[in-house]
C-alpha cells in the first residue's frame, strides 16, 4: 500500500539521522553493570526523546544485550517511546470521574483540530495527543495536562483553544 511505503520511508530519513555517538557515553557507563538494560533505555530516550531502532541495534552490538529483549521491555513500559513525539505532549484522561464528566468529547475536539488521532503526533512535531488512564485531577474533571500545566474542568472547545493559544506562542 502506498501510503504505508511512504510512511516507512520517513522512519528510514529519520533513523538515518540519528547521531549514535550520542550514547556512547551512556554504553560506556553502563555495559558493564547488572541490571543495564532499563537505564540504558532512558538514557537512550532522554537523548533522542524516544528510542531509535539504530539505538536498539548499536546497544545490542556493544552490551550484548538481545534486541527481543530490549523491545520487550521497551513495548511493556509505557514510559517509552518507540517513535518520535511532539514538543508539547497532550495528555487527556480518560479515568472515571473524566469519563463521565465526557473526556471523549475533548479528545475529539483535540483530534478534529491537529488533524490526528489519539497516539499520533502532528507532522510539525509540535503535539502529541495521548489519552492517559488517570491524571490524579478527579475533582477538575474533566482534565488534561500539556507539559506540567494542567488544565480542569474543560469542554472540547476549551481545550483546542488552549492548544491554539500553545500554537501560536511557539510561532512568535
Amino acid at each position: 500500500m502506498r501510503v504505508k511505503r511512504i510512511l516507512q520511508e520517513k522512519e528510514a530519513t529519520m533513523q538515518a539521522s540519528v547521531d549514535l555517538t550520542l550514547i556512547d557515553p551512556l554504553i560506556d557507563k553502563y555495559k558493564s553493570k547488572r541490571g543495564n538494560m532499563i537505564p540504558i533505555l532512558q538514557g537512550t530516550q532522554n537523548i533522542y526523546g524516544y528510542l531509535p531502532e539504530v539505538a536498539f541495534m548499536k546497544i545490542a552490538e556493544l552490551t550484548g544485550l538481545k534486541l527481543s529483549e530490549m523491545y520487550g521491555v521497551a513495548t511493556f513500559y509505557t514510559q517509552f517511546r518507540l517513535n518520535p513525539v511532539g514538543k508539547h505532549i497532550v495528555k487527556v484522561c480518560h479515568g472515571t470521574a473524566c469519563h463521565v464528566q465526557n473526556a471523549t468529547a475533548i479528545s475529539e475536539a483535540i483530534e478534529d483540530a491537529l488533524g490526528i488521532k489519539d497516539g499520533e503526533t502532528t507532522e510539525d512535531r509540535m503535539f502529541t495527543l495521548e489519552s492517559v488512564a488517570c491524571l490524579g485531577c478527579c475533582s477538575l474533571a474533566p482534565v488534561m495536562m500539556i507539559g506540567d500545566d494542567t488544565y480542569g474542568k474543560l469542554t472540547g472547545n476549551q481545550a483546542v483553544k488552549i492548544v491554539k493559544e500553545i500554537k501560536i506562542k511557539e510561532s512568535n
